[in-house]
């Protein structure tokens, strides 16, 4: 059989798998500190007898827009957007440290600063809990303050500072839970000074009208690559009749 079938069927795998990402975008174009996915693939010569004419396309690694999207001011005391490579540290549903730029904060029941997703916000010594209070302020380094309940504005008190590190974009991958996790050789520095945002949220980095096309493109490629298969398959079958007949 012509190895063309294979190869054929090594690029639609690949573009099935791009469609999803792009899918998976869309999905999340409305995302607080979404980071567009990027379907990535590589080339591989197939060996064998014969000319070198075949070349199949396998998984090339996940990767990620590492750009910075849109600023939208929301005047909430509890929206903040990181500045600069920063990236919020929070604790994974296995009660592991992971980042993400999701600044849409808010109170659980329990007390505690959470995201809209509902990780728990991480401070210099573990997940932040809020005490009982009339009003809750964030300061653009991190610290979280509050006025106690019953007291009034007379007195203001510091909870904690949310913990934000500065890590390269490029030393940092996504997990299956969406959060973000630097490898192993990643430089983390504590963010200094003004690493937030108030009342700020950062949007979706994902464009949708690139997305959109790109979906369109990925369609027509899919439906080429059928195509090939179908050819693939039946000039193999020519070639089994024509060797019956010969036969």
């Amino acid at each position: 059989m012509d190895k063309s079938i294979y190869t054929a069927m090594s690029g639609a795998v690949r573009t099935l798998t791009a469609q999803s990402t792009v899918s998976n975008n869309l999905a999340n174009a409305s995302t607080v500190g979404f980071r567009a996915e990027l379907a990535m693939a590589t080339t591989a010569p197939v060996d064998g007898d014969g000319l070198p004419t075949r070349v199949a396309s396998t998984f090339g690694g996940a990767a990620f827009d590492p750009s910075v999207g849109t600023l939208m001011t929301t005047d909430r005391p509890l929206d903040v957007a990181v500045r600069g490579s920063g990236w919020i540290a929070v604790q994974d549903a296995s009660g592991e440290p992971a980042y993400t730029r999701n600044g849409e904060l808010q109170i659980d029941a329990l007390g505690q600063l959470v995201t809209s997703r509902g990780e728990l916000v991480l401070g210099d010594g573990g997940p932040i809990a809020i005490p009982p209070h009339e009003n809750v302020t964030i300061a653009d380094d991190g610290t979280v303050s509050v006025i106690p309940q019953g007291q009034g504005g007379a007195v203001q008190a510091t909870v904690a500072r949310i913990r934000v590190d500065n890590i390269q974009p490029q030393a940092m991958r996504r997990g299956d839970d969406g959060l973000f996790r630097p490898g192993e050789d990643a430089a983390v520095e504590p963010a200094a000074g003004a690493a937030l945002s108030v009342g700020t949220l950062e949007s979706s980095n994902v464009n949708l009208a690139q997305s959109l096309v790109e979906m369109i493109a990925l369609s027509r490629q899919f439906e080429l690559q059928v195509k090939a298969i179908r050819s693939a398959d039946e000039n193999a079958q020519a070639a089994a009749a024509v060797m019956r007949i010969n036969g």
